[in-house]
Formats: structure tokens, C-alpha cells, sequence
């Protein structure tokens, strides 16, 4: 007797996850330890080289060093004060920065221990080996890995198939498959081979390897200004200059009124008018949101690909994997009359045993949650028939008795066919349900059995591409923000439209060649818009290149990896959605933080104007509504304050502002509500507050 029972149901080793993953730096929270450490690099950069770079805190240098030239030749508590806070305000100013690349650094050092310097075994043109140094390899040359060695450098799998660790680039600990030919044969220098032999091609030259890259983006090393920031840095320029011509031009004017100022004064209206808030904290705000894609396991080849995600309108993704779970499942067999679902249900099983496909799995898995007790195959012998593209169906022959009972399970013109030739036919009920399914979007599939009543249909196993768990919502969230997604797929438009109706995605793209992907792109910026896709093959490549925004999976080809400008390091195709939200929250971060830099100038008006005149005007004494206690400490709580500032919005600037979806008018109403008013109402608080401190210093108080 042979009791048939159905072969392990294989777990995908890419989606095994272990309790042993390998730590990654993290940035972690935002806390004194990260200022102090932060210090040495933030003295550093007060070197005038650096400094300019940044042109109102190089404003606010020069101010500090005239100010300080002024103590000097005339001291005194008061000039000594500001100068001493003019140069706090440069210092709070590079710590901002340095703190955020100072989370870089932190990143780029557990890479930098990944790369190794390994020994080679390259492949001579007769076929024998070599041992040459890593950093002696050439692009093209052949070098053979086995279990236990490192990958001496990036290249595609020539020949074979390997379980690769990728712990050291990914951070996960599952091993991954990298085989010869199709989307997962590019290899990374550093990693490590687990199983098995495979022979690779070097694509990269050393010192231009992947790790290299990583390395020397996520210290911020490559990192350039985008066109927003520096568009923010010109008008910030532009104002700084006119406060500057203004001050420059008030000192005959209160000659003239008889309130002629000190320069120190004059230095001290300048700082605190000059937006010093966010020219302190604009770099940072950029490098924090390369930090936050790196902390996703996302590799930005630049700040202008972060930024151009905040403003894309159109998403490109593909079905299979990103909107779909990545393999058809059986959800529901589908008998006609006169035959019992339990009978349908065993001979799909018993059909499917030798199909190792995932179709054929999900089969098995499905029948296996009737109820129990059904005799499946009986006494007898079994001959399993596996499953081939060119037979397209599976099945298994049972000999006992005398008799032979032939299953067979595959794609309904094909079981059609093999029911034909046997005399038997397909019934109405049968064809129907391959019709409905078909209409549905689904994948029909016939069950039949031929035994001594003749060759017959038993019925129909319905198979679907399942929709991931919350995609419909997540497809909402991306209408409110404003952006159109479009679903790109194989399927024939009948399916495509099934799905992306299930899924809520607002357009489809079927039957997609690259050509076709290429040309959506382009008619999407030809009317403006910016678009984001993904893509892992080499097929992808003139689309990734093409598209505002393209993540390349880090399992794909290097001509991929090479076209996108972003990597993701888990090759997760729906982490483009968190990409998008990572730029958004960028761009949010950085218009906030302005509004509130702007906004909070006003009170300092209100602070220093009435100090500098009111002893020449004491009309303008009206204007002192903080009732502040003496013109001094006026001037010096407004500089205080105004350098104070920073370092209070440093862990919002490297946290972000919290993103929410939601429409562009109800976003900047918030933004005017919480950051416009509060940048209003702040500064007259903690000038005050300072000012009670200020006023019992000697010399400053009244």
C-alpha cells in the first residue's frame, strides 16, 4: 500500500527572518551625548573656508569677530556678551550640521568593516586559477567563489547558483539566492558566499565598488545641494542682503535723529534680523533626510533624488511582488454538477504533488484545508507526472487492481485537449467557470481524471494574483498627498483591469514592454510631472534612467542598479511608497522650519527697534510691549534667544516634521497654524524669560 502525502511546502528563503541579524548602526535619539560628541567637528568648521559655503551664518562670523575686535579695544560686559552669543550662534549653527553628519559617519564605519581586502581566485584565459590580490581585478575578469568565500568585488554570476550572506550590506540575516542569467545575478564586493559554486564577472574597478559608494554617500561626502535648497539658500542670500543694506544705511539716519548706535548694536539688529534659523539649520535638514532613507535601507545617490521624491506625481509600480503578493494562489475550487467538491479537492492535491511550482503549491495548501478523512489515492502504486512549460500540466498515474487512474491537473486548453483525446468532453458548467474566472482577472485551471468510466472534468481550481494586505488603503493615502499611481504588468489589459480595481490604483499599464515603460515616463513629464518607479532588471535600465525617481532593487542586475538613483538595499518594491513619504517629510521639514525662522523675527523688532531709540524717542517706548528692562539686555536677550533657538530645533530638524497625507492647501494651513503663529508667539516668550535672567547680570540690567 502507498499513502501518498504531499512534499514540504518549501519557505521562500529570502522572506526567513532569524533572531541572529547583525547589528546596524543606527542613528538612534537625539540627546546631549550627540552634542557633545558633535563639538570638535562643529570648532572645526569654523574655518572661513568652510564657512562661506553657508552665507548667513558666514554673515553672523564676521559679525562675531567684529564684535569681539570691538571687546577688545573697548571692553565691557555688555560687548563682551554679544560677542561671546554671536559666536555660540555659529558654533549651535555647525553642530546642527555636524550632528547630522555625524550619523552618517556612524553608518559609513560598520560599512567601512565590512570591506575587506580579500584574495582572489581569478579564471585564466585556459581555465585555470589564479590567486591575485582584490584590488588587482579588472572589469571582466572571471574570479571563482565557494562556500566560505568573500566576494572579492561587484560583478553579475557568470555561471551557477549560490546562497549568498548579505548581512554586512543588508542587514538581515536570511541568506539570498544570486543565480547566472535573470534579475538576481549581481553579486556585491564584501559579501559572502554560503553554499555551492558560482563564478562571477567583475563589473566595478576598486575603489568604485558599491560598498565604496554606500561609504562615501552616507558621510555625506558626495552630497551636493538640490535645486530647492539652493533656490532657499539664494533667497535667504537676498535677504540677508537687504538686512544688511538696511543696517548699513540706519546708522546716518539715527545720526541724524540723534540715537546714534555702537556697531556692536548694529552687528547684534543684524544677526537677529538676518534669518540665522534656517541657514543654521537648512544643511542639516538635508543630510537628515539622506539619514532617514539610509536608516530604511535605501541608498540615495544624491539630496536632489530625496527631494525629487517629496515632489513626484506619478508612481509607476509593478504588479507582481509590489502590488500583488509575486505568485498566483489557489483561492477556491469550483465543481460542476454532479461532482462532489471533496472528490475535486483530492485530485487537485494528488495532481499537484509533483508540481513544484508556487501555483502547484498553493494547490496542495488549499486542499489540505477540507475536512480530513477522505482516502486520497487508495491502495496501489504511484507514477507522478511533473509539471513542464511545454506539457503545461501536472498529474500522477495510479496502477492497483489491475487498473490505472490517470489525474491530471494544468491549464485548461491543455487538460481540454487531454480529455478530448481520450474520448471524453468538457462540461458547459466547467467552461463557464473558466470564462467567469477569466473575466475576474483570474487564472482558471481544469482538474481531470481518466479511470475505467472514461475520461472526464471534475472542475476547476480558481488561481489569483492576491493583493498585499492594505494596499487599497495605501493607494488612498498616495490620492490625498496628490499623486496618480499607475500599475505596470504582463497581463493581458482584461486582468490587469481586475486587479487594479481590487487594488484602487488610479490607472494600468498591461501587456508593458520596455519600450512602453519608457514612453509613460516620458508623456508623464512631457505635462510636467515628476515620476517615481522601480525596477530590478536590466529591461528596467532606460527606465530607471528615465524616471525622476528610480529605485533599483539591490537582488537586480548591475545595469539596474547602475540606472537608478536610489538602491534598496532589502529590494522591497513597495518601499517606494516610503521613499516618497521620507522625500515629502523633507521638503515639509524644510518649509516648516522656514516659516518658523521668518515668523519668529517679528518679536525681535519688538525687542531691539524700541531699545536702540527709545532713549532719543521716548514715544517709542510703546513698542517695548515685553517691557523689557533696559536697552541692553534688550539687545542681548534678543541674541540669546536667537542663538538658544537652534540648538531647541536641531532634533526636529533630524527627526523631520511629522508627514501626514493629506492635500497641499490643508498642509500649508497647518504649517501657517503650528509653525507660522508659534515662531510668532515663541520669540516674545523666551525673550522675556531670558531677559529676567539677563537683567540681574552687572552692567546689563538697568
Amino acid at each position: 500500500m502507498s499513502t501518498l502525502t504531499p512534499a514540504p511546502y518549501p519557505r521562500p528563503q529570502a522572506q526567513a527572518r532569524t533572531a541572529t541579524a547583525p547589528q546596524r548602526a543606527h542613528s538612534g535619539p537625539f540627546g546631549p551625548r550627540q552634542l557633545v560628541g558633535a563639538l570638535p567637528d562643529a570648532l572645526r568648521k569654523l574655518d572661513p573656508r568652510v564657512m562661506y559655503r553657508s552665507p548667513v551664518i558666514f554673515i553672523v562670523e564676521i559679525g562675531s569677530v567684529l564684535c569681539t575686535a570691538l571687546a577688545v579695544i573697548d571692553p565691557g560686559v555688555f560687548a563682551w556678551a554679544v560677542a561671546g552669543w554671536l559666536w555660540l550662534t555659529v558654533v549651535f549653527a555647525n553642530v546642527a550640521e555636524a550632528v547630522a553628519e555625524g550619523r552618517g559617519k556612524a553608518q559609513a564605519d560598520t560599512l567601512r568593516r565590512a570591506r575587506t581586502d580579500t584574495v582572489a581566485r581569478r579564471l585564466t584565459p585556459d581555465g585555470t586559477e589564479e590567486r591575485v590580490p582584490g584590488a588587482q581585478l579588472r572589469v571582466g575578469d572571471l574570479v571563482v567563489c565557494e562556500a566560505g568565500d568573500t566576494i572579492p568585488g561587484d560583478g553579475d554570476v557568470a555561471r551557477g547558483v549560490a546562497s549568498v550572506d548579505e548581512s554586512a550590506i543588508t542587514g538581515e540575516s536570511a541568506p539570498v539566492i544570486r543565480e547566472s542569467g535573470g534579475d538576481r545575478s549581481a553579486v556585491t564586493g564584501g559579501t559572502r558566499v554560503l553554499s555551492d559554486r558560482i563564478v562571477v564577472r567583475i563589473t566595478a574597478r576598486p575603489g568604485e565598488t558599491f560598498l565604496d559608494r554606500m561609504i562615501s554617500l552616507v558621510e555625506g561626502a558626495a552630497r551636493q545641494k538640490t535645486p530647492n535648497e539652493t533656490a532657499l539658500n539664494v533667497l535667504l542670500s537676498a535677504l540677508t542682503i537687504s538686512f544688511l543694506t538696511a543696517v548699513v544705511t540706519l546708522q546716518p539716519f539715527a545720526a541724524f535723529a540723534g540715537a546714534e548706535q555702537s556697531l556692536v548694536v548694529l552687528v547684534a539688529l543684524l544677526v537677529c534680523l538676518i534669518p540665522t534659523t534656517i541657514g543654521a539649520l537648512l544643511s542639516a535638514i538635508g543630510i537628515a533626510g539622506m539619514d532617514r532613507l539610509v536608516q530604511r535601507n535605501v541608498l540615495a545617490v544624491s539630496g536632489r533624488a530625496v527631494e525629487a521624491a517629496g515632489d513626484v506625481s506619478t508612481l509607476l509600480l509593478d504588479k507582481t511582488g509590489t502590488i500583488t503578493l509575486g505568485n498566483r494562489q489557489a483561492v477556491e475550487f469550483v465543481a460542476p454538477r454532479g461532482v462532489d467538491r471533496d472528490e475535486l479537492a483530492d485530485a487537485a492535491r494528488l495532481s499537484s504533488l509533483a508540481d513544484e511550482t508556487p501555483e502547484g503549491r498553493s494547490v496542495v495548501a488549499l486542499a489540505g484545508e477540507r475536512p480530513p478523512g477522505h482516502d486520497e489515492a487508495g491502495p496501489g502504486s504511484a507514477q507522478f507526472v511533473p509539471f513542464t512549460a511545454q506539457t503545461r500540466m501536472s498529474g500522477v498515474d495510479i496502477t492497483g487492481n489491475g487498473t490505472v487512474r490517470r489525474v491530471r491537473k494544468g491549464a485548461s486548453g491543455a487538460v481540454s485537449a487531454w480529455v478530448t483525446e481520450r474520448g471524453g468532453t468538457v462540461p458547459d458548467d466547467a467552461r463557464r467557470a473558466v470564462d467567469d474566472i477569466s473575466s475576474a482577472g483570474g487564472t482558471p485551471l481544469l482538474v481531470a481524471v481518466e479511470d475505467d468510466a472514461g475520461a472526464r472534468v471534475l472542475g476547476v481550481v480558481h488561481l489569483k494574483d492576491v493583493v498585499k494586505h492594505g494596499m487599497r488603503e495605501r493607494f488612498d493615502a498616495l490620492r490625498r498627498m496628490g499623486i496618480r499611481t499607475v500599475m505596470i504588468t504582463g497581463d493581458n489589459p482584461r486582468t490587469a483591469q481586475a486587479i487594479a480595481a481590487e487594488a484602487g490604483v488610479d490607472d494600468f499599464l498591461a501587456e508593458a514592454t520596455p519600450e512602453d515603460k519608457l514612453a509613460l515616463i516620458r508623456r508623464e513629464q512631457a505635462g510636467g510631472r515628476l515620476v517615481a518607479m522601480t525596477g530590478d532588471g536590466t529591461n528596467d535600465a532606460p527606465a530607471l534612467a528615465q524616471a525622476d525617481v528610480g529605485v533599483a532593487m539591490n537582488t537586480g542586475t548591475s545595469a539596474a542598479k547602475e540606472a537608478g538613483n536610489m538602491v534598496d538595499l532589502d529590494s522591497d518594491p513597495t518601499k517606494l511608497i516610503e521613499i516618497v513619504e521620507v522625500g515629502k517629510q523633507l521638503l515639509i521639514t524644510r518649509g516648516a522650519l522656514t516659516t518658523f525662522s521668518l515668523a519668529n523675527d517679528v518679536a525681535k523688532y519688538f525687542a531691539i527697534i524700541p531699545a536702540m531709540f527709545t532713549a532719543a524717542h521716548p514715544g517709542l517706548d510703546t513698542l517695548n510691549v515685553m517691557r523689557l528692562a533696559s536697552p541692553e539686555s534688550a539687545i542681548l536677550s534678543a541674541v540669546v534667544f536667537n542663538a538658544l533657538v537652534i540648538v531647541a530645533l536641531v532634533p526636529l530638524a533630524l527627526r523631520g516634521v511629522r508627514y501626514r497625507p493629506t492635500s497641499a492647501d490643508r498642509m500649508l494651513r497647518r504649517n501657517l497654524g503650528v509653525f507660522g503663529l508659534g515662531g510668532l508667539v515663541a520669540p516674545f516668550v523666551g525673550i522675556k524669560l531670558i531677559d529676567l535672567l539677563v537683567s540681574l547680570v552687572p552692567g546689563i540690567g538697568s
